[in-house]
């Protein structure tokens, strides 16, 4: 396994190159999934929030309006320049209850049950160890408080994906990647059984067939280079990145591709408030 050391600079790396197209209006899925989630989690007034891989603010600006002036949301990610576009979106916006931090998730420093709400979209899999990086995010969730993991279904941005990394192996074929991190919980057994392992039972997973409009083959190379590909086509020369890009879009024009997979799973886990009771006991 994967050091959490070597996966968290791969990860800032590849999402600082990427930031640039980001948030360009072929990216749309970001913004559409994070308020997806933030639905899910029935915010109300007041409530503190913690949104971990919090990107360029796809959960946290929607998490700041509902919760409002007298709540709070950090929003924490390991690439600065995200979170830079994220902090420009919400004064742009007028919110002010935010906090933005670069930072590593699993050691921000909170106190037990801190939160009345923690979110992670589309971030889990970046660390090594799941189940632990749940347990820690768990922890600072409140009793009676809620913790919401979205993740990508299968098929994810097929047939397009299946395509670019074809292209790759072609040009650098140890670069090449059989699976992708994700993998693992792309079906809701799979999460639920990690989700598990982290010790969270009363998890409510909701599966949801979907998918991301493409009005030109050009579309998906804005989203390949702005995401979490970009930490491998950015270890290509020139050369064998216009190989790339050419290959995997004349596949989709042949094939007249103007849609592709964006499956997403759920997951709203519900944290008991026999915790509450517990510490009292003790207290």
């Amino acid at each position: 396994m994967e050091s959490h050391a070597i996966a968290k600079q791969k990860t800032a790396s590849a999402y600082n190159a990427a930031a640039e197209l980001f948030d360009h209006p072929a990216n749309t899925f970001w913004s559409r999934f994070g308020n997806n989630t933030v639905e899910r989690l029935g915010l109300t007034t007041g409530d503190k929030v913690l949104d971990v891989c919090a990107g360029t603010g796809a959960s946290a600006l929607p998490a700041a309006r509902k919760v409002g002036q007298a709540g709070r949301v950090v929003a924490v990610d390991l690439a600065e320049k995200l979170l830079a576009i994220a902090e420009a979106k919400a004064a742009a916006e007028g919110l002010d209850n935010l906090e933005f931090r670069a930072d590593d998730m699993l050691a921000l420093g909170y106190p037990d049950g801190y939160f009345d709400a923690v979110v992670c979209v589309f971030g889990i899999f970046f660390v090594p160890d799941m189940s632990a990086a749940v347990k820690e995010l768990w922890r600072q969730v409140r009793p009676g408080g809620r913790l919401a993991i979205t993740t990508w279904g299968p098929d994810l941005f097929e047939p397009a994906n299946s395509a670019l990394w074809q292209a790759i192996r072609n040009e650098r074929p140890e670069l090449y990647k059989k699976f992708n991190p994700w993998d693992r919980i792309s079906t809701p057994e799979g999460l639920s059984a990690m989700l598990h392992e982290a010790g969270l039972t009363d998890v409510d997973i909701v599966a949801e067939d979907a998918t991301h409009a493409l009005s030109a083959p050009e579309d998906w190379w804005v989203l390949a280079m702005g995401s979490g590909y970009r930490g491998t086509l950015d270890q290509l020369n020139g050369e064998q990145l216009r190989k790339v890009k050419h290959a995997n879009l004349q596949h989709l024009a042949s094939r007249s591709v103007d849609e592709i997979a964006a499956n997403v799973i759920y997951a709203v886990a519900d944290k008991p408030l026999a915790d509450s009771a517990a510490c009292a006991d003790i207290g």
